[in-house]
């Protein structure tokens, strides 16, 4: 049973900043790529930024220069930190892991319970 427990999600003020976390626990053998995903009303779900166990980010164009993506393999967690918050940056959070866990079952994605991040005066 693998779980990834987000935290970090809230209200703030345009310009403001946010850091999320994301830990995942359970029976993991390998934890590969691990990434953020947002998810506006009326849209579809879309990736914001994801990171490698090398330490290779990508991000989505429109959080380049503001927001920052970064692990800490021995604890199995993911961060994003959010600056210059945006009110189109209003969304709930997914944290995602792609991983393998103990025995022979494959390689596969897991989702976050998802955190809202609402940014309004």
């Amino acid at each position: 049973q693998v779980q990834l427990v987000e935290s970090g999600g809230g209200l703030v003020q345009p310009g403001g900043s946010l850091r999320l976390s994301c830990a995942a626990s359970g029976s993991i053998f390998s934890i590969y790529a691990m990434g953020w995903y947002r998810q506006a009303p009326g849209k579809q779900r879309a990736l914001v930024a994801a990171i490698i166990p090398g330490g290779s980010t990508n991000y989505a164009d429109s959080v380049k220069g503001r927001f920052t993506i970064s692990r800490e393999n021995a604890k199995k967690t993911v961060y994003l930190q959010m600056n210059s918050l945006k009110r189109e940056d209003t969304a709930v959070y997914y944290c995602n892991a792609d991983l393998r866990t103990v025995g022979s079952a494959p390689r596969r994605n897991y989702w976050g319970q998802g955190t809202q991040v609402t940014v309004s005066h």
